[in-house]
């Protein structure tokens, strides 16, 4: 009788399929049969189809090593730092979903080639969903990264869910300020489980990036295109994942890519950046969690201000309308925000282009009348996190304003790049 891992041709009354046999998840019933076939995919057959089940291989159990790999002395040191996510994920075949399980030596073990670029160093320092990571999790992944520096490491990896990635590589960028070496977060939209998978092409690139690229910033390294063929260096604090499922789910928004980087370790600069050098990183991770990020809507209760004056938080980010503007229904509760010296920073709900208080007369009387902060071409929830660090830092409202108007890591542009919308 065939048992799950087994090779298998099964017959049935519609043709003939081989491929593994598969444990049943739960949710599939029990008169299916799963199978995965040589390209990736997982097909169910219903049993009462089938004829006949042939046994192609029987399943070995086999326990995986790692090999001690000895370093080669003509290749830089690189460390990966493990948080999780789809990169790092296996099935669950109880439910049918995936969940985080393979270490990152497992990819190591699986991609060798990334050994070509460098010295692996690896291992997980969290292993938890990407929504579920909250600022302390992003001081200590900045921590970390601060102490492979400190190591003289010429490169970081940090793989990472696809879902929250952005805001992690963006509070990195606040944390671990004035960075010697590039800082790569990396994930992936398909499972390693898949025959689409894009884990092993994003960690190759990701790797040669660390251990290649002349750049010195926090970047995501995701896919150009839904093809295998290139990877796109973004600044982690100009990313944004733009679709739920396809491959090249990120882009540099109100920015260009900063390089581009083919599956031969080819990289090609596009844009100016932060370079390697042997500057001494600054690591800060006080960040103010009293911070709120609102999106307007027409029909906005005020009562929703209002609750965030009562819970005494420190800081608002509105996501407004087109140059930044809202309703006058909200007006009284943002000059009760000024009168209680709780800063309100302004973005805009468009994914392009920069606010402006002076556009228009309601920009202009929200600017004046309660005195809120524009924050430039900055995306919402990149002025969310950079109102954490800056609360962080200091609560005077005439400090709070300067910093968030001020460029730190790249966050600001001073000209809005127009060709970041056709990318």
């Amino acid at each position: 009788m065939a048992k799950p891992g087994d090779s298998v041709k099964v017959i049935t009354s519609d043709g003939t399929y081989e491929g593994i046999l598969m444990p049943r998840p739960e949710l599939v019933p029990g008169d299916a049969l799963i199978l995965k076939l040589d390209n990736g995919y997982n097909v169910g057959i219903a049993k009462n189809k089938i004829k006949r089940i042939q046994i192609l291989k029987s399943a070995k159990e086999v326990k995986k090593t790692i090999k001690q790999i000895k370093p080669n002395p003509k290749l830089p040191n690189v460390t990966i730092l493990s948080t999780g996510g789809t990169i790092s994920s296996r099935v669950d075949y109880k439910t049918g979903g995936t969940f985080p399980a393979l270490t990152v030596e497992d990819f190591v073990a699986n991609a060798p080639k990334i050994l070509d670029y460098a010295n692996i160093q690896a291992r997980p320092i969290s292993q938890v969903w990407s929504e579920d990571l909250t600022p302390k999790v992003w001081a200590k992944i900045a921590k970390e990264i601060y102490s492979e520096i400190k190591k003289g490491v010429k490169g970081i990896i940090v793989t990472h869910g696809t879902d929250t990635m952005g805001y992690t590589a963006a509070a990195i960028s606040f944390m671990v300020q004035n960075l010697p070496i590039p800082v790569v977060f990396v994930g992936s939209q398909r499972s390693v489980d898949r025959g689409s998978t894009d884990a092993y092409p994003n960690l190759l690139t990701a790797v040669a990036t660390a251990a290649k690229w002349d750049g010195a910033e926090s970047v995501i390294c995701m896919h150009q295109s839904t093809n295998d063929d290139i990877n796109f260096l973004i600044r982690g604090t100009k990313a944004r994942k733009m679709h739920t499922e396809r491959r090249d789910a990120f882009r540099p928004i109100n920015d260009l890519p900063l390089a581009k980087i083919d599956y031969h370790g080819n990289i090609m600069n596009l844009a100016d950046h932060r370079v390697r050098s042997n500057a001494k990183p600054i690591l800060n991770t006080k960040f103010d969690e009293k911070v709120a990020l609102v999106f307007f809507y027409p029909g906005m209760s005020p009562q929703i201000i209002e609750n965030l004056i009562k819970e005494k938080y420190h800081g608002i980010v509105i996501a407004g309308s087109g140059f930044g503007n809202i309703s006058i229904n909200l007006f009284p509760a943002f000059r009760k925000c000024y009168k209680a010296k709780i800063p309100v920073v302004i973005t805009s709900q468009c994914i392009y282009g920069r606010v402006s208080g002076t556009v228009y007369e309601r920009g202009r009387r929200q600017v004046k009348e309660l005195n809120m902060i524009y924050g430039q071409d900055m995306m919402p929830e990149i002025a969310y996190i950079k109102l954490m660090h800056v609360l962080g830092q200091t609560r005077d409202m005439v400090k709070v304003k300067e910093l968030m108007q001020t460029n730190m890591v790249g966050e600001i542009t001073s000209c809005t790049a127009p060709q970041s919308y056709l990318i």
